[in-house]
């Protein structure tokens, strides 16, 4: 029985991992990276670095104070600054709606590439299978499942492309003290920060533990373990992607600005890097990856409603499959909406230093983590330094937002 239970324990806590690193891993995710590392080369990997440490840092100052707590990211906002967390549900929810529309575009995209298949069938079908998974009886079983496997498919096709792809591992390791381009390379830093952890991402494996019992000092231990799982995952999914395209373009230079790589740049790289089979690979990984992420989306959106309201909390699972249905159907109908997508853009940007300031101050406050819950300082100031990087990137987001309702 001891086994058994454990057991359940161990799958929840994986379960929690795969969440929220599929749920960092989706289209724009594998766009970014190899976007940049096109665009910087084996300079890069200084990014990548520095971003899974700030990743890992973001992570662990959220995932504490919500496990420590008992309670959901609006709940401690609310408690922080009354009305706060409305303010954020409603942020957190609008970002991963839009976010999910082009999601169910990249799942598209995937069978599109694999089989053919025209966009919108892709799309209906992209979403069944998110809704699919909510309507069966275990539905957050399910989820940990699904994202455990196609987690773990992922990182093992990408890592055949990039045995393929030969990349020059030697340069990319010295690329990681090339600071001389430093002042470059923040821009891509915050880009890939706030697509790591920014919006609901942060939040989405942290509230499936509460789902799954996990609460208090005392679990705080396997919380953090089921941090690193997740950063481990994703951070492993980023270095390996950085690689497959680094061999790719250190090989072909010219392959930068072609026709093919303005379409997709990791179509593109995994194309010329392991052929059509790298190409059938890139269509295998985008549409994992965009499955994955209308879950986590669906899923963590409305985690941040429930509580606001006993009918949200009491239907939560056919609020899930009305965001993913709706999600469909907009993107079925009206393709790729790039108005909403550049608004999602910016206000992800403004999400994470909200949210992670908000969670700093209650890292201190005795109301929301008890009497003898001591956050780590070395936490607190990392995160600060977080905060700092992503405040850059929402001001930089505000012109988007200015421009779009100007």
């Amino acid at each position: 029985m001891g086994d058994k239970k454990e057991k359940g324990n161990m799958t929840a806590l994986i379960g929690a991992a795969f969440l929220m690193a599929t749920s960092a891993i989706g289209p724009g995710f594998l766009t970014q990276t190899a976007t940049f590392t096109g665009q910087y080369m084996s300079t890069f990997a200084m990014v990548i670095v520095c971003t899974i440490l700030l990743d890992v840092t973001t992570q662990l100052n959220i995932w504490s104070v919500i496990g420590v707590s008992g309670m959901r990211g609006q709940d401690i906002a609310n408690k922080v600054i009354p009305g706060l967390g409305y303010f954020i549900a409603f942020l957190v929810a609008l970002g991963g709606f839009v976010f999910n529309i082009g999601n169910v575009g990249g799942g598209a995209t995937g069978l599109n590439v694999m089989f053919g298949l025209p966009i919108p069938a892709g799309c209906i079908i992209s979403g069944a299978i998110g809704i699919l998974i909510f309507l069966s009886k275990d539905a957050k079983e399910g989820m940990d499942k699904l994202t455990k496997y196609l987690g773990s498919i992922m990182i093992l096709v990408v890592l055949y492309v990039v045995i393929k792809s030969k990349p020059p591992v030697g340069e990319a390791v010295a690329g990681i003290a090339s600071f001389d381009q430093a002042g470059d390379l923040v821009l891509p830093l915050i880009t890939l920060l706030g697509g790591s952890c920014g919006g609901y991402i942060a939040f989405s494996g942290a509230h499936r533990l509460l789902d799954a019992g996990y609460k208090g000092e005392k679990d705080l231990p396997k919380v953090r373990q089921s941090v690193l799982m997740g950063v481990g995952v994703s951070g492993t999914m980023r270095i390996l992607l950085f690689l497959a395209v680094l061999g790719v373009v250190t090989a072909m230079p010219e392959i930068v600005g072609s026709e093919g790589w303005i379409a997709s740049p990791p179509a593109e790289a995994f194309r010329a890097g392991a052929g059509v089979i790298g190409y059938k690979i890139f269509g295998l990984v985008i549409f994992f990856a965009a499955t994955t992420s209308i879950i986590g989306a669906a899923y963590t959106s409305v985690s941040f409603l429930k509580t606001l309201h006993p009918f949200i909390m009491e239907n939560e699972k056919w609020f899930v499959i009305g965001f993913i249905a709706v999600s469909t159907v907009v993107m079925t109908l009206l393709g790729q909406p790039a108005t909403l997508l550049v608004l999602a853009g910016a206000v992800n940007g403004l999400i994470l230093p909200l949210t992670l300031i908000t969670i700093l101050a209650a890292s201190r406050n005795k109301k929301i983590v008890g009497d003898h819950y001591k956050h780590p300082t070395i936490l607190l100031v990392l995160g600060i330094v977080a905060v700092i990087l992503t405040g850059i990137g929402a001001v930089r987001s505000l012109p988007s937002i200015l421009t779009i309702f100007g």
